[in-house]
């Protein structure tokens, strides 16, 4: 089991408690001022046990830690915090926003949904995106370059 203790006003430890024959003993899996994904990860690789990431940020939120947010609650505090300003997403964005926060009630196309996953692309992306498409297309054969090619027949009798 993981646990995080404060060391002093600034510095946890995430450690992890076992039992022995000598009897409960804990060891340090990572020291830290604050708690990044880059602490979990090393705490992981020095555990016996996988660690619950979720669990073990509930811990240092218990302890007094402070812990780095993830880019998505970034992303949605900010999003909050604009709403709560005035300023709401326009309409495709707001559908698929609420398609990605419910996903049972669909309200967004395949096409809208699949076109979502281009809403921050930079125009570097798009551009090599579109150089890749194109030199797809080239590759494809030409309507008509094989006259009266035809599938072989499919024969369903049994032999």
């Amino acid at each position: 089991m993981a646990f995080v203790v404060s060391k002093s006003r600034d510095r946890w430890e995430l450690r992890e408690s076992r039992t022995t024959p000598s009897g409960p003993r804990s060891r340090t899996l990572a020291s830290f001022g604050t708690l990044t994904p880059e602490v979990l990860a090393h705490a992981e690789s020095r555990s016996s046990r996988p660690l619950d990431p979720r669990a073990v940020r509930a811990a240092a939120r218990r302890a007094g830690a402070p812990v780095v947010i993830g880019r998505a609650d970034q992303a949605a505090a900010t999003l909050v915090a604009e709403i709560a300003a005035g300023q709401t997403p326009r309409g495709p964005l707001r559908t698929l926003l609420l398609d990605a926060l419910d996903p049972e009630h669909h309200r967004a196309g395949d096409s809208a949904r699949a076109a979502g996953r281009w809403a921050v692309a930079t125009p570097e992306r798009r551009g090599e995106t579109l150089f890749d498409l194109l030199a797809l297309v080239d590759r494809l054969p030409a309507a008509g370059s094989a006259p009266g090619a035809r599938f072989p027949r499919i024969d369903s009798r049994p032999r």
